[in-house]
């Protein structure tokens, strides 16, 4: 391994991480020091972080110093520097979604993902931002200042797990874990540039759970996204959907395309159109797949135009029911964008509530059908760009506030895994992501594509990691 000053830490894959704890060569305190000193740097820019456990980190490391001098490693995670979405439970400490209006109550235990981390070793840095309740597609909330994109700062990183999208390109860890439930572990991957795995449903266990709620990893690499799904898949009984594990060799991503039908994907019949440069970067990147000898067959529009707005129907009456149970003044420390949103479904009648909670499953049964005979499916992520960092959403208009969401969702509801990996950039420099969706439990062949792409994609497509740009450019009070 190549001599790195302590400053250059961070930039290493996990897998040179433990490489180097292995040989003597790196120490996971040293890691760990390198990566919060990282943070220091960059947060009065970026604001990733909404609670940081730097004592424990360094604790952590400091047992997995030991063990590893003992050549006793816990698995593929051991003194690997970690970070949680702050939706997931710390013992002794709110979790406040990012929301004022939320009351600050420490939660009573650690939530399954972060207890199978710590069993295995992981470095737990802290927990990263989310958007408000976690629907919004942008990195604000009324808990937090601004959480930006370390590529452009007057852009937004995405959300709900804007944080975590943040945290992955500017390096605070190789591993951030996010939640999904349509698309927010993937809109913030593209926009940030990063890799990230909406999981097959289940496969990490989630608490509190809920219908097409997943939890997954983001970071720089896809190896980097299969060392964490090694550690952390697995069942809980507090997640009656969490499925056992069954035997999937996490760290295999050797994938030959030669063969494969793959399908290209880049007007599914409703939301927003896709932007020319979009859909240009996304055509690109399918033709890697036919040099590599796969079929690659276009998928024709297959939703009915206004299955999302169902969809989010159903979200809106879940969200009013929560906002009518706060009290008069926690109500009024909600995000005003939010709270309009929420008010919406106030004159939402029983009957409409149960025919969007049915478009739900219908819209699984529809992509399950859709892809039947694909081993893969390649679409956008997101039909546009990164946009500016003080819009809420893209559309930055609460009618239409879910329109930019029907490449993703639809795979919650499917429980399909789904990649996000960087394609290539815009004109402008916004990264955009490339969507690999595999069937149900084949979450390694999604993984595995996405690290052939990797490895093959257009040499425009790769540029250096934005870290120098972020600390040239702070923004006072934000």
């Amino acid at each position: 391994m190549e001599s790195l000053s302590a400053p250059h830490l961070p930039d290493l894959d996990a897998g040179q991480m433990a490489s180097g704890y292995a040989s003597g060569e790196l120490s996971p305190v040293d890691v760990v020091d390198s990566c919060l000193h990282r943070m220091d740097a960059l947060e009065p820019s970026l604001r990733a972080m909404y609670d940081r456990y730097d004592e424990a980190a360094l604790a952590a490391a400091e047992a997995s110093a030991r063990r590893w001098k003992q050549s006793r490693p816990l698995g593929p995670l051991d003194g690997i520097p970690l970070t949680l979405k702050e939706n997931q439970q710390v013992a002794g400490r709110p979790t406040i979604l990012g929301s004022a209006s939320t009351l600050p109550v420490p939660a009573g235990q650690n939530a399954p993902v972060l207890d199978r981390a710590l069993r295995g070793g992981a470095c737990v840095l802290g927990r990263t931002t989310m958007s408000e309740l976690g629907m919004l597609s942008s990195g604000i909330s009324s808990a937090h200042p601004i959480t930006r994109n370390p590529w452009n700062l007057e852009w937004s990183p995405g959300g709900s797990s804007g944080g975590a999208g943040a945290a992955s390109a500017a390096g605070y860890a190789p591993i951030n874990l996010g939640s999904d439930i349509g698309g927010s572990i993937r809109l913030p991957s593209s926009w940030c540039g990063v890799a990230g795995l909406k999981p097959t449903y289940g496969r990490i266990a989630v608490d509190p759970p809920y219908p097409g709620r997943t939890i997954g990893p983001m970071g720089r690499s896809a190896a980097d996204l299969a060392r964490a799904m090694s550690v952390l898949a697995g069942p809980h009984p507090a997640d009656p959907s969490s499925l056992r594990e069954d035997g999937t060799d996490w760290l295999d991503l050797e994938l030959d395309p030669f063969g494969l039908r793959v399908g290209l994907m880049l007007d599914i019949g409703d939301g927003a159109p896709v932007d020319p440069e979009v859909a240009a970067l996304i055509r690109r990147a399918a033709e890697t797949f036919v040099a590599a000898g796969a079929e690659v067959v276009e998928v024709p529009p297959y939703l009915t135009p206004g299955t999302v707005d169902l969809i989010d129907k159903f979200w809106r009456a879940s969200h009013w029911r929560r906002y009518q149970q706060l009290a008069p003044e926690q109500q009024a420390k909600m995000l005003p964008f939010i709270a309009d949103w929420c008010r919406a479904a106030s004159t939402i009648s029983a009957e409409e509530a149960l025919e969007a909670h049915d478009a739900q499953i219908e819209l699984g049964r529809t992509v399950l059908d859709a892809s039947a005979d694909l081993d893969i499916v390649l679409s956008p992520i997101s039909p546009g760009a990164a946009f500016p960092a003080e819009w809420p959403m893209p559309s930055n208009d609460v009618h239409r506030a879910m329109e930019h969401i029907h490449f993703c969702v639809g795979y919650n509801f499917a429980g399909m895994p789904a990649a996000s990996v960087n394609a290539g950039f815009t004109s402008e420099g916004s990264p955009v992501g490339l969507q690999i969706a595999a069937q149900r439990h084949q979450d390694r062949t999604a993984l595995a594509a996405a690290a052939f792409f990797e490895g093959e994609r257009p040499q425009d497509a790769s540029r250096p990691w934005p870290r120098g740009r972020v600390t040239d450019h702070v923004i006072p009070g934000r």
